[in-house]
């Protein structure tokens, strides 16, 4: 399912018009974004969690050529399903 599919979804399950479910999706991802790039944890009880894990820079190699390259640190998200999701997909 993509975001698309999902603004569709909410829209006949809820009989909303499809301007009002794009925003009220659209709202809810940049909340989300808007929580990880402040460094906050965003717990959603039931599905999962995601978190920001930051990776230090280290010095890689280029795989075609062998020349060392440095890699920059970076900040990764990360999800972690929830219990009730692991058990509801193996059931």
């Amino acid at each position: 399912m993509n975001k698309s599919e999902l603004i569709k979804r909410l829209a006949e399950e809820r009989d909303l018009p499809l301007e009002e479910a794009t925003e009220i999706v659209t709202i809810f991802f940049d909340s989300m974004k808007e929580a990880l790039q402040n460094g906050d944890r965003v717990e959603i009880r039931g599905f999962g969690s995601f978190k920001i894990k930051e990776y230090e820079g280290y010095q890689g190699r280029n795989p075609k050529t062998g020349e060392a390259v440095q890699v920059s640190p970076k900040r990764l998200p990360f999800f972690r399903a929830g219990k009730e999701l692991k058990e509801y997909l193996n059931n």
